[in-house]
């Protein structure tokens, strides 16, 4: 793994392929938290996860006697345990916003991005959703001229689901207009180039921008 970890009593089970493992190793990193990666494929779960986990699934955090399997459940708690750099506004009204830009994002982008990368669907289905997915990203594109981060001053849980989706725009065969595109260039450009960034990033994950 990228992340650098040292022995801890916290264990990460995550995908290196998937955007929502990636999170966490995003908020892990930004947060300097010392915790054990295991880098586990979907199809070769170890048999200790399924007793942890009921749903047998990615990504999973074991914090001592602790089981979160969720990775927005997981992000936030990882917020409050290591506060410091927050990454949820301190106010009510603003935490709130950060929590509905993210089930938005959820709701709007992710149902796409997981049908094109699963490649289960009919071709017909998968180029709906990377049409669907790149008129999204070209429609909110001036959004991301109004702050350094998204709709915030600050980096936020909100950045750390953005990102890995931007991230994997090549892969999931999407090319945003120069023009258009350019405030979400730019953004992507500010995020990647961060040190925390790019520790959050798995083998494979190096691999999907050469």
């Amino acid at each position: 793994m990228a992340l650098a970890t040292k022995h801890s009593s916290m264990i990460f089970y995550s995908d290196g392929n998937d955007h929502y493992s990636q999170r966490v190793r995003l908020v892990l990193a930004e947060k300097g938290v010392a915790v054990d990666i295991e880098d586990v494929k979907p199809g070769g779960l170890p048999e200790d996860l399924a007793g942890l986990n009921p749903y047998n699934s990615l990504p999973t955090l074991v914090d001592r006697e602790l089981v979160l399997y969720e990775s927005q459940v997981i992000m936030e708690y990882l917020d409050e345990r290591f506060p410091h750099p927050p990454l949820l506004p301190v106010y009510p009204i603003a935490r709130a916003q950060s929590r509905l830009f993210v089930y938005r994002i959820q709701r709007d982008w992710c149902g796409y991005v997981d049908t094109i990368i699963a490649g289960r669907s009919k071709e017909s289905v998968i180029e709906r959703s990377r049409k669907e997915l790149r008129e999204n990203l070209i429609a909110v594109a001036p959004i991301f001229l109004e702050k350094p981060f998204f709709m915030s001053d600050d980096f936020t849980l909100v950045d750390c689901c953005v990102a890995p989706i931007l991230w994997r725009l090549p892969m999931l065969g999407i090319t945003l207009p120069p023009k258009h595109g350019k405030p979400i260039h730019d953004y992507m450009n500010r995020i990647f180039s961060r040190e925390a960034f790019q520790n959050s990033l798995s083998e494979i994950e190096f691999d999907m921008r050469d």
